[in-house]
């Protein structure tokens, strides 16, 4: 039996299967045990006979392979970090406490259904017994967090998604946020534009490799009536990038504005609302700090609320009052658990349409052949107002500006279907989710997103996607993996036009370099490095300035512009300063790529490829700065999966990172040499593929 078929007549739990025609959906007749298949890239393959049974086995595994992250993101969600962890936690838990998340958490919980709440339990019971069976795997400062509850799982999301996505501190208090969404990239392809009729998803997030709550985990699911792949943030007890045999999804960040911050204009003890004065409603909380000698001491803090929200300073004493969407709305786990078990695109739009998860672009394809691109997320509704408007500060002494509901499902923006047989996002606002453009700004309140500008590794991504080629699996993992500067296609003839009229030595070096560069940031690249040094310079540190540009971007041209240099003599002048600091850097103006940007973990260490988004490359690093002679990724590759729905079902991916932080793992950095060689690895997804492949078995209890 071919194996697309064997995963879609329920492979997951073994002989003796009963199947739902069509669908992944399965019923346990013949298994006994539940059990984890650890594969040798360290992916938990997870087999259980009841849908709680899945849910204990991921809680357990995550146990096993970030234990001690778990429990970190657990123990702060709380609001208790500096209880267990000291002073320095301090402004987590008053900004935790503050916002009341663990009291809303708890409310979160209670309005599960039974049956989601049992699974809830049984991810908890899972950590919680994997860390009272390996003790020696939690380190001693992550103990006094144990035992974890369904609460911790819901507060951990809660804080995940609304205090950390939505609302972090020091994106509230302060200038107005930067709205240029990270790094992730996302396509839908219809089976109009593959070469073997079926579509293909690619999920591509990018996140920072080091911060624990950005951490992803790849895991799968089986269970009577599910098979689900893909990964999750660590903590989580549902799969945020999923497929199966019958659907898949991404997300990738978007701009939605799921807070709105007050100005308040004190008064007393109160503050102006609507001409009059309106008191604060107060309430005194406390906490705990563990001093270097182990003893705890309890500090107390006052806690204002206002008609908007809770009240926080800002570094001047200005009162600013938080009003954060969607804290009536506590299905986001259960919203995502519901789009991983669709069936089909009605079965799928049905769970979006509860609008439960804050935030987040969500990419889709099934095997049906539908595509789907939705702006998503829990955005208030507004009279008035555009969006660099509601981004800053707004008046809080007006009634009227307090949001009176969100806007619904159907009003937000959204691709499905379209003609040109594709949709994609690489963090972009959602005007060009498709090309030609699909969506008209002038048709959608102006909050919902910016214009533009749309971002050259947005534009790359949809040029490669664009026109009406018809595109193999290969060519389709060929344009993922492709580490090609649209800026240097842009620019660069034009640059080396100029800088040949120049007679500099230094100039004279660095056209030497460039005209021979082919434009990739791959590891033996010898005009990469130069390139990104002027590019930088051009463009300001984080590659985001247009004012060098002679033609500044366009709605109505948005993938070829902004084009050309609006002063070549100086743009020469930045080559020349270039070539100055490119050999300062790195010690001379041609060293290879790879010589100096390393995927270096551990003992791991091996030349890089891939550079920084804003100069179009799709491949994104977001290099370190040099340090022992060497540049490590902060920030990009993480999680890929690129599936297709055809016959047998085709599935490859990497986790860059590799599944395991915790001390001693070998699944650490054992993922690197494919990032370094530009390859994926075959995603195992029947159990008859994983068992040629189990490191080790874990029993479960059934």
């Amino acid at each position: 039996m071919e194996l697309a078929r064997k995963w879609r007549l329920g492979f997951c739990l073994g002989a003796g299967l009963a199947v739902a025609a069509g669908s992944h959906a399965a019923v346990a007749a013949g298994a006994t045990h539940d059990k984890i298949l650890w594969d040798t890239f360290g992916v938990p393959h997870i087999y259980a006979t009841t849908e709680a049974g899945a849910f204990y086995g991921f809680g357990w595994a995550q146990a096993h392979s970030h234990g001690n992250i778990v429990l970190k993101l657990y123990g702060t969600a709380r609001g208790r970090a500096a209880e267990y962890w000291g002073k320095t936690e301090e402004e987590s838990d008053r900004w935790v406490r503050g916002n009341g998340v663990y009291e809303r958490a708890r409310t979160f919980y209670a309005r599960q259904t039974p049956g989601f709440r049992k699974d809830l339990d049984a991810f908890a019971r899972g950590i919680n017994d994997y860390a009272a069976s390996h003790p020696a795997d939690i380190a001693d400062d992550m103990r006094a967090v144990l035992p974890v509850s369904g609460v911790d799982v819901v507060a951990h999301g809660l804080r995940l998604m609304n205090y950390v996505y939505i609302a972090e501190e020091r994106k509230m208090l302060g200038d107005a946020p930067e709205r240029k969404a990270g790094g992730s990239n996302a396509w839908a392809i219809a089976p109009s534009r593959t070469t073997d009729g079926h579509a293909v998803l690619l999920a591509n997030p990018h996140l920072p490799w080091s911060t624990p709550f950005y951490t992803y985990y790849e895991a799968q699911l089986n269970g009577p009536g599910f098979s689900i792949y893909g990964a999750t943030h660590v903590g989580l007890p549902v799969l945020r990038f999923a497929f199966t045999p019958d659907v898949a999804f991404t997300n990738t960040v978007n701009t939605i504005l799921g807070a709105v911050r007050y100005r308040l204009t004190p008064d007393g003890d109160g503050y102006r609302l609507d001409g009059k004065k309106r008191k604060f409603t107060t309430r005194t909380l406390s906490y705990k700090v563990r001093m270097p000698d182990g003893t705890l001491v309890t500090h107390s803090f006052v806690q204002r609320y206002a008609k908007q929200g809770p009240v926080f300073n800002e570094a001047d004493g200005t009162p600013i009052a938080l009003y954060v969407a969607g804290l009536d709305r506590p299905g986001m786990l259960r919203q995502y658990w519901d789009m991983a078990r669709s069936h089909n695109f009605s079965e799928f739009q049905a769970a979006l349409k509860k609008l439960q998860v804050p935030m987040f672009n969500i990419v889709y394809a099934d095997h049906d052949g539908h595509v789907m691109y939705l702006d998503n997320g829990i955005l208030p509704k507004h009279d008035n107002g555009d969006f660099d408007y509601w981004n800053n500060v707004v008046p809080g002494d007006r009634s009227d500006n307090i949001p009176k509901g969100v806007v619904s499902y159907d009003s937000l923006p959204k691709v499905i279907d379209p003609p040109s047989g594709f949709v994609q996002n690489a963090n972009d606002p959602p005007w060009l989710a498709t090309y030609p453009r699909g969506l008209d700004p002038k048709a959608y309140p102006a909050y919902v997103a910016q214009t533009g500008p749309m971002t050259l590794r947005a534009q790359m991504s949809t040029r490669m996607l664009a026109g009406e080629v018809k595109m193999s699996f290969d060519d389709i993992m060929a344009r993922k993996l492709n580490t090609h500067s649209l800026l240097a296609e842009r620019i660069l003839p034009e640059l080396l036009t100029a800088a040949r009229k120049d007679h500099r030595a230094d100039v004279k070096a660095a056209v030497k370099v460039l005209q021979n560069w082919d434009g990739a940031d791959d590891a033996t690249s010898h005009g990469a490095l130069l390139f990104e040094t002027w590019a930088r310079l051009f463009m300001g540190p984080k590659f985001a300035g247009s004012d060098g540009f002679a033609r500044q971007w366009s709605l109505d041209d948005p993938i070829s512009t902004p084009s050309g240099l609006k002063d070549p003599a100086h743009a020469v002048d930045l080559l020349a300063q270039a070539a100055v600091e490119t050999r300062k850097l790195y010690g001379a103006i041609d060293r290879p790529f790879g010589d100096v940007s390393r995927f270096h973990i551990n003992n791991v260490d091996l030349p890089g490829n891939g550079g920084f988004g804003n100069t179009g490359i799709f491949r994104t690093i977001t290099w370190g700065p040099m340090k022992n002679g060497e540049r490590t990724p902060l920030h990009g590759e993480t999680w890929v999966s690129l599936v297709s729905f055809a016959t047998p079902m085709k599935a490859k991916g990497l986790l860059s990172y590799g599944n395991s932080s915790q001390p001693g793992s070998p699944h650490h950095a054992d993922q690197l040499s494919y990032l370094s060689t530009k390859t994926l690895r075959d995603l195992w997804l029947s159990r008859d593929v994983v068992e040629q492949h189990v490191e080790s078995v874990d029993p479960l209890p059934d």
